[in-house]
């Protein structure tokens, strides 16, 4: 299917600050890049560079006064996500090097906290996939998503002892579960096509079976039709704008997903 997405920022600067945003689609996983734009107002320098996990990031200084931001970009991806029950976990003496880091605790998923829950959650359950849809399907019914109910990250054991969260939330508590128990698991931010109410949304990946599977612990039945931003181990690797200094403020932020084309393309 074939997706227009976009997302239109209004900052404004009482004084000139650093950004780094991360406003671009992957590059790759399927996803196949048509048509993308990027526009500055007023017009500003930016510089391109790409992450240690291969996100595209934009670094620019703000000038005093409004700034707006306008991204937006054709992009084809799957009509639905690839289910994998029965694919073996994978042991950690034959994962890939660059999927390693994503068994670590970090600083949204303190992994090294939740072990006995998560193997309470999968006791008797066939090693890899399934234990990860049971922590999916945990995370859904125990932890409330509330949209619009944090203003800024939280941790997996403060969304634990909480309650509820937003989707980034829930994600990071499946997976500090997921990597408790040795599957490598990481943290996605994108577009989804249809969600309620329409936002910039997160969900998870974890590593079985030799590849990573996409979980959403925010929906009951997986969905296709999601555009990717950017991976990372946690929130703090994935956020669309790092700000540093304290002379600049998001004022609003709008995102679209629109469909153009249904025809299925591609198969994730």
């Amino acid at each position: 299917m074939k997706l227009k997405v976009s997302c239109d920022l209004h900052f404004e600067s009482v004084e000139s600050s650093f950004l780094i945003l991360m406003l671009r689609p992957f590059r790759g996983q399927q996803q196949a890049i048509n048509n993308e734009v990027y526009l500055i107002e007023p017009v500003i320098p930016l510089i391109e560079t790409t992450d240690s996990f291969g996100n595209s990031c934009q670094h620019l200084m703000t000038a005093v006064g409004d700034m707006f931001i306008n991204t937006s970009a054709e992009v084809v991806v799957a009509e639905h996500i690839e289910v994998g029950f029965g694919a073996c976990f994978v042991a950690i003496q034959h994962l890939p090097y660059d999927v390693l880091p994503f068994l670590l605790p970090s600083r949204y998923c303190e992994s090294d906290r939740f072990g006995d829950l998560a193997r309470e959650i999968t006791t008797d359950t066939l090693l890899g996939y399934n234990q990860v849809s049971k922590i999916n399907d945990w995370v859904r019914a125990s932890i409330s998503y509330t949209p619009g109910s944090s203003e800024f990250p939280l941790s997996a054991t403060e969304i634990y002892h909480l309650g509820y969260g937003v989707c980034r939330d829930l994600a990071q508590v499946a997976i500090a579960l997921c990597r408790s128990i040795s599957i490598p698991a990481r943290l996605v931010v994108g577009y989804l096509y249809n969600l309620q109410p329409m936002d910039l949304h997160a969900w998870f990946e974890a590593y079985v079976g030799g590849c990573w599977y996409t979980f959403n612990p925010t929906q009951q039945d997986p969905k296709g039709g999601r555009v990717i931003i950017a991976f990372g181990r946690d929130a703090a690797d994935v956020s669309i704008f790092h700000q540093f200094g304290s002379g600049c403020q998001l004022n609003s932020m709008d995102v679209r997903v629109d469909l153009l084309d249904n025809r299925p393309i591609l198969t994730l």
